[in-house]
This record gives structure tokens, C-alpha cells and sequence, in this order.
């Protein structure tokens, strides 16, 4: 059976459907799937092994110039590559109108949410099988249970399995022992205060642990500059692309992510983390996996789920923090020292195991 799947984005995304691969895999001996995914993303997908082809898309691109993306061919061919194998069936697990459209070049009946599932109802009119899958759930046991329907068997118990071989990731042999921070993400609002990254890593300091910091854009290395400034046991590492930084995260001994598409990479890689949340909501696109430890801030307006911090501090506020480098203040309640103390305890467990 040849199955084409259509998840595009984001990073967290496209590895929140990886475990449902896992089971479909498990319960039909044979299946083989395409994926249509973003560009930057298409490294992901061939670290599956039911992964056959796949298929690179540009929608962020060519949306920037759509005439240029005509004339180059490259539209064209993209839709040469949709009709160049015979599909079985075709699952859009992304529930978008975007990803929906792309699905009309495909001979092949198509399977995604219904109007009450998709994140975008209008999509499910491009449909022949609109499937009910209930919301409230996490990302990864929301896609389990599309693939289980559309594809006919019974959901596996228990947790997902990304069904990725980390061990081939891993460098010997092992250097060092190190935590990695991965502190970069899109929203302003989502950003651990960069005083709390540099507090954190002189705690790791006193412990005798290294810290590593990766980064992904010039704003991104030069935080990382200012969080090592000075410190013997942080280290920026250079430039590297989705395959280096997996295999970095594969070798670290724990990690602290804020709420970022690697974060989600880490817990497909089995790496003990803990994940800060300040104004996203951990219930439902938090970090899958063994080991996965989410702090979510409780004050009072978290999680917003907005990308620009509306709060008005009070004047107790204004006494008790520094405001202009303690902000958004729902991190004030996920402060280095409650960071710095089930770090350690996580790092303690993992050299007892």
C-alpha cells in the first residue's frame, strides 16, 4: 500500500505525525509513504524508515513571488512529482485550506478532518472521507488516531514511537557530558528572559556541567554570545543545519527548551528536556515523549496564547522585578533557581539509569 501524506509545517508539526507513522507501519506490514513537506523541512521525513519519496514543497516562497515560481517551472514540476506515483490514498494531517489545495493534483481518494476536527473547516470540502477526530487532545494522539481511521486499524496502546534510529545519530565515541539550550523561538512572548538563560548556565557552571547554545539567525547567535560572555562552560556552537543540530541534541545528556520546533526534535530523540511555557498551553502541543517535563507558568493570565504581552504590571510588580529584562513576566514564575533544581535532579537520574 503507497500512502501520500500532506503535513507541511511547522517544524513541531511535521514531527508530531512521525509516531502515527509508527503505528501504520506496525499494523500494515508493507505500507509505504510519500510526504509533501516545506522545503526546510524535508530533511525529517527520510529518518523514517516507512518514508519512501520525499516530495519538497515552497508555499512560504512562492507565495512571495508567484509569477517567478510560474515562469522557473518549478510549480510544474512539483505537480509532475504529485502524479508521478500511484497512491492508494492521500492524508492531509495538516487540516489547512493550503494544504487541502495541493491535494486536487493527486488521482487518489483523499482522507482529512471533518469541518468540527480541521483547524480550518473550509478544508474539509476538498475531501471524498471527512474524518471526526476529537479536539481538546494532544497534536501527536490527534494524528494517531486520523491515520488509525483512515487506514483501518486499531489505535495502539500507550505512548507514540517516533520509530527514529537515534543511535545512528549519536557521535562516538561520547565527549564531554553537556546540556544543550535551545533558545530560540518566533514569538516574542515565548522567549525565557535572556538574564534567566545567563543565571541558568552559571548554575550549570557551579555543577561542573558544560552548556552548549545553537542557534539558527544572526539575532539568535548573538544572544548566545551574551549568554556564554565570560563563562568557561558555555559554548556557541557554529552554524549548523537541521542534521547537525539533531545530532547534537541526540549526544546531550538533557536539554531546557523553550516552546520551539527543536524542542520537539529533542523529545523525538529521546533527550530528557524540560520545556518552559510561558503563554502556549503544554496540553496540547507540548514536547511528546519519555522524559519530557513541562513547566508552565501560573500567573495569572497565562497561557494567552498571544504573540505581544498585553499585561499592565502592577505597582507590586514594578517593586519586585526588573522589568526590562524580566519580561513577559509570566516567566517570573519559572525563575533559574526552580529551572536550575529540576535540572539537576533530571541530570542526577540520568547518570543513575
Amino acid at each position: 500500500m503507497r500512502v501520500l501524506l500532506v503535513k507541511t509545517s511547522s517544524l513541531g508539526d511535521v514531527i508530531h505525525a512521525l509516531p502515527a507513522l509508527t503505528d501504520a507501519a506496525r499494523a500494515i506490514p508493507g505500507i509505504t509513504f510519500d510526504w509533501v513537506v516545506e522545503e526546510g523541512f524535508a530533511e525529517i521525513p527520510t529518518w523514517h524508515p516507512a518514508v519512501g519519496k520525499v516530495i519538497p514543497v515552497a508555499i512560504r516562497r512562492w507565495r512571495k513571488n508567484i509569477w517567478d515560481t510560474i515562469k522557473s517551472g518549478e510549480w510544474r514540476r512539483f505537480k509532475q512529482s504529485l502524479r508521478a506515483e500511484k497512491y492508494d490514498l492521500v492524508i492531509d494531517a495538516q487540516g489547512l485550506v493550503k494544504s487541502a489545495w495541493l491535494t486536487r493534483y493527486v488521482n487518489a481518494p483523499v482522507a482529512g478532518l471533518d469541518k468540527d476536527s480541521a483547524r480550518e473547516p473550509l478544508a474539509s470540502r476538498f475531501y471524498q472521507r471527512r474524518l471526526a477526530v476529537a479536539r481538546g487532545q494532544h497534536a501527536v494522539e490527534r494524528l494517531r488516531q486520523l491515520f488509525a481511521v483512515a487506514l483501518g486499524y486499531d489505535l495502539p496502546k500507550g505512548l507514540g514511537d517516533y520509530g527514529l534510529d537515534v543511535e545512528r545519530l549519536i557521535e562516538l565515541p561520547r565527549n564531554k557530558p553537556y546540556v544543550l539550550f535551545l533558545h530560540g523561538t518566533t514569538w516574542d512572548t515565548k522567549h525565557w528572559p535572556e538574564v534567566y538563560w545567563r543565571d541558568l548556565a552559571l548554575r550549570m557552571g557551579h555543577m561542573g556541567v558544560e552548556v552548549r547554545l545553537p542557534w539558527g539567525n544572526p539575532a539568535e547567535k548573538a544572544r548566545a554570545e551574551r549568554i556564554a560572555s565570560g563563562l568557561n562552560n558555555a559554548v556557541v556552537l557554529p552554524k549548523l543545519n537541521l542534521a547537525g543540530v539533531a545530532k547534537v541534541l541526540a549526544s546531550a545528556s538533557a536539554c531546557v527548551a523553550v516552546d520551539t520546533g527543536l524542542g520537539h526534535l529533542a523529545a523525538a530523540l529521546d533527550v530528557p528536556t524540560i520545556s518552559l511555557f510561558g503563554p502556549t498551553n503544554p496540553g496540547l502541543t507540548g514536547a511528546y515523549g519519555k522524559v519530557q517535563i513541562h513547566l508552565a507558568s501560573d500567573f495569572p493570565c497565562a497561557p494567552c496564547l498571544q504573540k505581544k504581552c498585553t499585561y499592565t504590571p502592577t505597582a507590586q510588580d514594578q517593586q519586585r522585578f526588573d522589568l526590562k529584562n524580566e519580561w513577559p513576566l509570566c516567566f517570573t514564575r519559572l525563575n533559574p533557581e526552580r529551572v536550575a533544581s529540576r535540572l539537576s535532579t533530571l541530570l542526577l537520574a540520568e547518570e543513575l539509569r
